[in-house]
């Protein structure tokens, strides 16, 4: 990821796998300015990324190769897991059609 305007919060988490349900273990927490890279893989652990203003707008840039179909989000109280659909702008370097741009599952 690359962060084109603005800032972010990242916020690492450890994997809830395992464990009883509870709060998620924060590993670490960084600001991420403009032209800052990040990278994240399993095992690494968990990410949240988000921006702390409620005034000035922040863009960054994901690259996933190759694209995936589903990823998971968790739920930060408990550890809980729920499986989504991806929705892409692009594969492949390709624009992808709206239809397959907008999931019911995530609206």
């Amino acid at each position: 990821m690359k962060l084109l305007q603005g800032q972010l919060k990242e916020t690492l988490f450890e994997w809830p796998d395992g464990k009883p349900q509870g709060e998620m273990v924060q590993k670490s927490q960084r600001i991420l300015v403009e032209n800052k890279v990040a990278y994240i893989n399993d095992s690494i652990g968990l990410h949240r990324v988000e921006n702390g203003s409620h005034t000035e707008p922040a863009v960054s840039l994901h690259l996933y190769s190759p694209p995936f179909q589903t990823c998971q989000t968790f739920d930060q109280r408990t550890g809980h897991k729920n499986t989504v659909k991806m929705t892409f702008w692009s594969k492949f370097g390709q624009r992808t059609p709206f239809e397959a741009t907008v999931s019911q599952e995530n609206n």
